[in-house]
């Protein structure tokens, strides 16, 4: 069978490693019921979603009453839910995965658990956010940045490597179990080397970094004055604003061409092993179709990647963000990053 590949080998020690360390982030698959076989085709659809609730939960929700197909989803981290596909195999049971970033898309396309999607769904989107051989596609695109205080950062730094100086310590904050987090150092290893990405690494904690479990927490801590400057993707902050016009931070961009200009897409992917690939792909056309877009345009404050969709007028254009020439599929190597991450200190 073509899928047991996973069981052994690379992709078992990927899927091994992915569980041991995201244990720790209170997501562990342990209290799932075993994955059964897959029965036959249903009108419902499984979504493993690494995407938040409260940032798809509404999308999906349309969806459903659109389509008429009954939705299931599981909520839970990005990583989390790469290795729990990995290990399930042609058990599994989802449908779609839908990931908060690039990474995860590309190691699971390495594992050969995707299904190739049609033609007319990956030409919808730019090619390179789309997976070269049709696995995924990206759905909403989202920018690093750093959120900075308006009130205590007038000058704030050009560089993510000149966050290790003395003058921020104990005044950046960062969220290392975070998928998108994980993408950027993932980034940060293919752009500026290993040993490069270890310095910054223990740079960061030797300069009393502060931990958060995720982005959200990060821009109300600057907001209320906990740290001056978070490592974040750009969106975040917007939602802070939509809710208090005067929050007192700004995303500042930096690192033209490198890693930390990163620009990142959330993306989509049907299961090989899927019984309702139908329902799976009427899903992915629907996240691309000018609805589905003009949500995560209005809705999340991301970037719209189909359907002629425009950007936001009070975001930077991703034209004029300059982000490194790296391909998104170079972002699949997770289990280095995660060992990584956990021989600094930065994951247990």
């Amino acid at each position: 069978m073509p899928l047991a590949k996973i069981r052994t080998g690379r992709y078992r020690a990927i899927a091994l490693a992915l569980f041991g360390i995201f244990a720790i982030a209170g997501a562990a698959c342990s209290g799932e019921e075993p994955a059964q076989p897959a029965s036959t085709p249903t009108n419902e659809l499984t979504i493993y979603s690494g995407r938040g609730e409260s940032l798809v939960g509404p999308l999906i929700e349309r969806f459903e009453e659109l389509s008429g197909i009954a939705v299931r989803v599981r909520y839970a981290g990005t990583a989390e839910l790469a290795a729990a596909i990995l290990e399930e195999g042609d058990r599994s049971r989802a449908d779609v995965f839908y990931s908060q970033d690039a990474g995860a898309l590309a190691a699971l396309a390495e594992g050969g658990v995707l299904s190739q999607l049609p033609q007319d769904v990956v030409e919808s989107v730019p090619e390179e956010l789309v997976d070269a051989s049709a696995r995924w596609v990206g759905t909403s695109g989202r920018a690093r940045a750093l959120v900075v205080s308006t009130d205590r950062v007038p000058d704030p730094p050009d560089s993510i490597f000149d966050l290790v100086d003395e003058e921020w310590r104990g005044r950046v904050g960062w969220a290392p179990t975070n998928a998108s987090f994980q993408a950027f150092i993932t980034a940060m290893r293919q752009i500026h080397g290993e040993d490069a990405t270890e310095e910054w690494l223990r740079g960061m904690l030797a300069n009393d970094v502060v931990e958060y479990p995720k982005n959200s927490p990060i821009v109300q801590a600057v907001g209320d004055g906990e740290i001056d400057i978070g490592l974040v993707n750009h969106y975040y902050l917007h939602r802070f604003i939509a809710d208090n016009p005067d929050f007192p931070a700004f995303n500042h961009f930096t690192d033209a061409g490198a890693a930390g200009g990163l620009v990142n897409v959330a993306g989509v992917a049907v299961l090989d092993a899927s019984e309702n690939s139908e329902n799976a792909l009427r899903f992915v056309r629907f996240l691309l179709s000018e609805e589905g877009q003009t949500y995560f345009r209005d809705q999340t404050t991301e970037y719209p990647l189909a359907s002629g969709v425009d950007v936001r007028s009070d975001l930077v254009p991703l034209a004029d963000l300059d982000p490194p020439s790296l391909a998104l599929t170079s972002l699949s190597d997770l289990e280095g990053t995660l060992e990584l991450l956990r021989d600094v200190g930065a994951l247990p």
